[in-house]
């Protein structure tokens, strides 16, 4: 009896631990999120924000001075390639292939946490900032059409538990190093909300705490079917939507369904009604990894994703579980972080696959 008590115990110990950790990463301000001055979840009494904080957030790392004996130790390799993850709709039963359940995906988020990946956002892939833990691997996690699964306040002002962001937190909690951020890129209901009071306390509620909110159009159509005028129109209406409702600027594009616009260009650059438009990356539906930002090959207007998923049908070669396998098995051709956001660190083999603009910050080994 005593033992088995000690062990019910011990046990909602650790549940509390859990926990408190969720909440208190909930609650905290993410660093580099771009907002300022006291940022408090919904519902909570503002409190002041330290200026200089014990510690630092999760995934967050001091600043380190990479040379080649610190690259080499941890094995890094910043010309490596990079996991961008597409998720659509969470539900408790899958209707579509693309579907995920929420079992489904905190299952994969725990698995990218044990193999020491720490998720970015995709404006900080594109930019090339890319500040992790030595020895760690980025990963960017999307989710496109802005689904009521992705995000959804409970009545304390709490993500609601088997949401995404819900989830992404929770996972946080339990693997400090997971940082708590993901890409959104929506139509013109953001997470179901119709109403524009709600859509800017949901979008102000996440890019406060780092997450990305994007333009995935306005209405979704398939650009390629539509003339370039048009485009530009779903584009700049996104992106009007996205500046009211608090978004800021976005500088990255998700395709709807990966369709690309007759003139490619349309995609990334453009006008309509007196507006202009300019994105920084634009991402396709899903096939592979993605060439590092800092590689030659790197082509910021059609950035790959890896679509989640099983091993089944097509995806038995161009979904998440094959790829994240594949990863594991080729660790050299994944990249690994040095821990300097300032540096470049590669395998000296590597040296000429790093695009010139970054050659004065190369550290090779």
């Amino acid at each position: 009896m005593i033992v088995r008590e000690v062990a019910r115990v011990a046990v909602l110990a650790n549940v509390v631990v859990v926990v408190v950790g969720l909440v208190v990463l909930i609650l905290l301000p993410r660093a580099g999120s771009g907002g300022g001055g006291t940022r408090t979840a919904v519902g909570v009494s503002p409190t002041t924000t330290p200026t200089a904080p014990a510690e630092l957030p999760p995934g967050q790392t001091a600043s380190v001075t990479a040379t080649p004996e610190s690259a080499k130790k941890v094995k890094a390799n910043e010309a490596g390639l990079v996991p961008v993850i597409m998720y659509h709709r969470l539900l408790p039963k899958r209707i579509a292939s693309i579907d995920r359940t929420p079992g489904q995906l905190r299952k994969e988020l725990e698995r990218l946490a044990r193999k020491d990946y720490v998720p970015i956002t995709a404006a900080e892939f594109v930019s090339g900032k890319i500040d992790i833990p030595a020895g760690s691997h980025p990963v960017v996690l999307t989710f496109d059409d802005g689904h009521p699964s992705h995000f959804a306040l409970d009545s304390n002002g709490v993500p609601k538990r088997d949401t995404a962001v819900g989830i992404i937190y929770e996972v946080a909690a339990k693997y400090p190093n997971f940082r708590p951020v993901a890409t959104f890129w929506v139509n013109r209901n953001p997470f179901g909300l119709r109403d524009r009071a709600e859509q800017t306390l949901a979008v102000k509620w996440l890019v406060e705490r780092g997450f990305e909110v994007g333009n995935h159009s306005y209405d979704h159509p398939d650009l390629r079917s539509l003339p370039t005028k048009r485009v530009s129109e779903q584009i700049v209406r996104q992106d009007r939507l996205l500046a009211k409702i608090g978004a800021g600027e976005s500088t990255t594009f998700a395709l709807p369904y990966g369709s690309r616009p007759r003139k490619l260009s349309a995609a990334h650059d453009g006008k309509w009604d007196g507006t202009k438009y300019h994105f920084d990356g634009v991402f396709l539906a899903g096939a592979e990894p993605a060439v590092s930002p800092y590689a030659k090959k790197f082509e910021r207007y059609a950035i790959p994703r890896i679509q989640s998923n099983g091993k089944h049908g097509e995806c038995s070669r161009w979904c998440t579980t094959y790829w994240l396998e594949w990863l594991d098995e080729h660790p050299e051709k994944r990249y690994t972080s040095d821990g300097d956001p300032k540096r470049v660190s590669i395998p000296r083999k590597l040296r000429a696959t790093v695009a010139s603009s970054r050659a004065g910050k190369i550290v090779a080994y």
